[in-house]
């Protein structure tokens, strides 16, 4: 018997995630390492897996996430999005629940670019009248 995998990418900040998703047991693979050792914060691993609490199925799918690019923070992000599009590939009857959440709308915020003559993005050097 050939199991599907069902595929979806995740975009948050600079972080790209790959999700394949698999009928399983619910485990969760990412970048070769499970998901404690890979997410050490609680708060991430719980926003990771919203998409699948949403929708009932947590413990039926098998996720390995290839997570590229970013910090922790924004692979999460990414790879919380990129399960919920998956979800949604598996059944289209998700959408309405991930949506009513929020978990379908890729999150626009990007770093702002550093300006020239400036510190940083928006911060000034300090102003002397004399």
């Amino acid at each position: 018997m050939a199991t599907t995998k069902h595929y979806a990418t995740g975009k948050r900040k600079t972080s790209i995630a790959k999700v394949y998703l698999s009928a399983g047991n619910g485990k969760v693979i990412v970048n070769s390492r499970s998901l404690e050792v890979y997410f050490t914060s609680e708060f991430q691993r719980q926003d990771i897996m919203l998409p699948l609490t949403v929708t009932g199925t947590l413990g039926t799918y098998d996720i390995k996430v290839m997570a590229l690019g970013g910090g922790k923070s924004g692979q999460a992000g990414a790879m919380r999005l990129g399960i919920a599009r998956a979800l949604m590939t598996i059944n289209e009857e998700f959408r309405p629940m991930l949506r009513a959440v929020g978990l379908t709308t890729r999150d626009p915020r990007m770093v702002e670019r550093k300006k020239c003559g400036r510190k940083k993005a928006r911060k000034r050097f300090q102003f002397s009248k004399r």
